[in-house]
């Protein structure tokens, strides 16, 4: 069946150009070629051989740019039924055997993977993307994912990133982790944490 809705290309890696498809835009913002292209130059070669995950991951574009960049693996987690079907199918249009999906409530979800995590060798990267106020009862998403930030209890996190809206005032301090930068992008702008 040929998909007739919005795509993204991986931007570059060993699967550099290849298609993925968007969810519908009224459900996931795409996250914009700019800044998905900013955010991997930050990366650069920290994400070979790292454990990347992405909270609210829709499409999974983020996660599988990682992926394509040699990251280890790749855990994504996503509540909207349609969402998480075109991120099953984009897994497996790039290399499944690298791709963890999980279908359900990030709050839920990406502490009880950070848990599984815990003892492992491998540093992670954590994605955290919360929908803006699109659909209701979306006001209280960014306070939650703070306090799921302030919760985290491993100690083989190398960074948070946060993607939020511009306007957001993003706390100094969460739990552990310290704000380093911030960068704009327009409306959305990204946030690097890391211990000091």
């Amino acid at each position: 069946m040929k998909h007739n809705g919005p795509t993204t290309k991986i931007i570059a890696g060993k699967y550099k150009g290849k298609l993925l498809e968007l969810p519908s835009l009224e459900v996931t913002r795409s996250s914009k070629a700019r800044l998905k292209e900013s955010l991997f130059n930050v990366l650069q070669f920290d994400i070979i051989d790292k454990i990347f995950i992405e909270s609210f991951a829709g499409s999974g574009s983020i996660g599988l740019e990682a992926v394509s960049r040699e990251a280890k693996r790749a855990y994504f987690v996503e509540l909207d039924k349609n969402s998480y079907r075109i991120l099953t199918k984009n897994c497996n249009a790039i290399e499944p055997q690298k791709c963890q999906t999980f279908m359900g409530d990030t709050f839920i979800q990406t502490p009880s993977i950070l848990n599984s995590l815990k003892n492992s060798n491998d540093e992670l990267i954590l994605y955290v993307d919360p929908p803006f106020d699109y659909r209701e009862g979306m006001d209280e998403v960014y306070k939650k994912s703070f306090d799921m930030i302030e919760n985290i209890e491993n100690e083989n996190i190398f960074m948070i990133i946060f993607e939020h809206v511009s306007t957001l005032e993003m706390p100094e301090r969460l739990g552990k982790f310290i704000l380093n930068k911030t960068k704009k992008f327009g409306k959305s702008s990204l946030s690097y944490y890391t211990y000091k």
